[in-house]
């Protein structure tokens, strides 16, 4: 996110473009107002805090940068372990751990191409202690790949694992949809973050509450209930 640059990017690659533009709900502001424009009155609420994905040629040039790097002798990537994740035989999920985050990339070995990759991020707004337990996933799939359930398998294996995630301050719209279908399979509500304390929310919010960009969706990972979840995070 453009907000703050998340610990990731250290080991990930530069970003030689701009980042897109975030599509926020508009705020409402009555006709005659100064800050609102000529046409406020019609405005319409938005898809609360979702992004515009960012183009399909800037993916497949960071997908294609890191599968380089995998294959380079003496990259940081080279020769890290595989996990066996995927049915298809073609695909090869590779993974690797630093400083607290998660590296997961799935590898075409048919077609020689990474397929796509999924970071399990520290969310810098948390303090120590709920920094332990959560982890904010951020996934880049190429197109060709996409809607192939692949972010799904690796979001499945880190919650059965026992990781508990959170969503950062806004998501893609294949992320919102990817939460929502997880949500139906694994505890989930919603948390406020301020301060670096977290306060249970609900298991749903109203639209208002929502669009607020303390407000975090949480899913829990396998032999976690929210008892356990709150008392680890001291969540209020």
């Amino acid at each position: 996110m453009h907000l703050s640059l998340p610990p990731f990017w250290s080991s990930w690659l530069p970003w030689s473009k701009p980042p897109p533009a975030f599509s926020r709900r508009p705020r409402l502001l009555a006709p005659g107002h100064p800050a609102a424009p000529p046409d406020a009155s019609f405005l319409q609420p938005a898809e609360l805090r979702i992004d515009v994905d960012p183009p399909a040629a800037t993916i497949e040039d960071e997908l294609a940068a890191l599968h380089g790097r995998l294959h380079t002798p003496g990259d940081r990537l080279h020769g890290i372990a595989s996990i066996p994740l995927m049915d298809d035989p073609d695909l090869l999920v590779r993974y690797r751990e630093a400083d607290g985050e998660r590296y997961v990339y799935v590898e075409d070995l048919r077609r020689g191409c990474l397929a796509g990759t999924t970071v399990f991020n520290r969310l810098i707004e948390l303090n120590r202690r709920a920094d332990r337990h959560l982890r904010a996933p951020h996934s880049r799939y190429a197109p060709a790949y996409q809607r192939r359930g692949l972010a799904t398998a690796v979001y499945r294996w880190a919650l059965d694992g026992g990781q508990c995630l959170m969503t950062g301050a806004r998501q893609s719209p294949g992320a919102h949809a990817l939460w929502d279908r997880l949500a139906c399979e694994y505890l989930s509500g919603y948390a406020r973050v301020k301060d670096k304390a977290l306060a249970y929310l609900g298991a749903e919010v109203p639209t208002e509450v929502l669009d607020d960009l303390h407000t975090r969706r949480f899913l829990l990972g396998r032999r976690w209930t929210l008892e356990r979840l709150r008392a680890a995070t001291g969540m209020g």
